[in-house]
């Protein structure tokens, strides 16, 4: 019989993934996202990961890739999905060499990524594209830019006054679509159930992350008339029981929980608890959103915009059509002959 676990070569190197534009959100502006590849060879097949890390926790492509190399004799020496739970914590490293034993794994069983997850054939699904947080004025052009899209998210900055109106201003430029809000931890109780009148007066379907991790108890007492996401208040499968009650919704995002493999778990977790999911993107390549639309096949909501903030993606590439994002399988985790 094979091995459980083959020996493979691992090769490593950062990519600098910049930006077309520059982004703001609460606290940040960002340029570029940087990434870490992984690449696993077995001499037959070879498996790719990508993964950008945590800015948020101080997990960059830097000490990712010191750390995978580190790891690099138990890693070469054969290591299972399974055993990376204990290996690695949740974050960039161990969700850019989960993804790289995604595709190896199913390249040597020859099917592709999302039949070895058990999903149905994937179909494209109804994605947000998000507006970073400017002027009003410009965020309503933005939008109006994203003229196939159905859903958009906006990114706000705490700012209770001025983000209401750019909330109204892009409800009035786009009238028709799904909206949402991402406040990346930018609210206090005061400032939140000041900003909230503008919010339902918008139609606003999702409110994600509007206090700081650690501050989940200010959101004691709010109306959840309007769905709050919790993004950075969890990060693994072990954060997921203490949302109950507070949240109404788990974004997933791979970067944070280390992986498809924890991915699929926080999932079925959280449906379980009676919360619903979904799928989030911290910007990245192709490689990277092709992961998280397998995931994504089992959510209520898709955020997995990220590559058309690239100035040059992957080729194959995801495709983004009418409002919708596909993954072909030429682009990740699809089968392919042995050397």
């Amino acid at each position: 019989m094979a091995p459980i676990a083959p020996r493979v070569t691992m090769t490593l190197h950062n990519e600098p993934l910049p930006l077309v534009a520059p982004f703001r959100i609460s606290g940040y502006v960002f340029e570029a996202m940087p990434a870490t590849v992984v690449r696993l060879d077995d001499g037959r097949f070879e498996g790719r990961g990508e993964a950008a890390g945590v800015y948020y926790l101080d997990d960059r492509p830097d000490g990712m890739l010191a750390t995978l190399e580190g790891l690099r004799d138990t890693i070469e020496a054969g290591v299972t999905r399974a055993a990376l739970r204990d290996l690695l914590p949740p974050g960039g490293a161990r969700n850019a060499l989960d993804c790289a034993l995604w595709e190896l794994e199913a390249r040597r069983a020859g099917v592709p990524a999302w039949q070895l997850a058990g999903v149905e054939r994937p179909k494209a699904l109804l994605t947000t594209f998000t507006v970073g947080a400017d002027d009003p004025a410009v965020m309503a052009d933005a939008a109006r830019r994203y003229a196939k899209a159905r859903a958009i998210k906006l990114k706000l900055t705490g700012e209770a006054e001025l983000d209401g109106e750019r909330v109204r201003a892009v409800r009035a430029a786009r009238p028709d679509v799904w909206l949402a809000v991402d406040a990346n931890q930018g609210y206090v109780p005061d400032t939140l159930d000041a900003l909230m009148p503008s919010l339902r007066e918008a139609a606003v379907a999702l409110l994600e992350q509007p206090c700081r991790r650690g501050r989940e108890a200010d959101l004691d007492g709010i109306d959840h008339a309007i769905p709050i996401a919790a993004d950075e208040s969890v990060q693994g499968l072990d954060e997921v029981e203490a949302l109950v009650g507070r949240f109404d919704v788990v974004n997933i995002k791979l970067d944070k929980c280390g992986g498809l493999t924890e991915g699929l778990m926080i999932a079925e977790r959280a449906r379980a608890l009676g919360m619903k999911v979904m799928v989030g993107n911290m910007a990245g390549s192709s490689w990277a959103t092709a992961p998280g639309f397998i995931l994504g096949q089992q959510c209520d909501v898709v955020d997995l915009d990220g590559p058309t903030f690239l100035k040059q993606d992957r080729t194959p590439a995801v495709v983004y059509r009418d409002g919708l994002v596909d993954c072909p399988d030429d682009v990740w985790g699809g089968p392919v002959p042995a050397r």
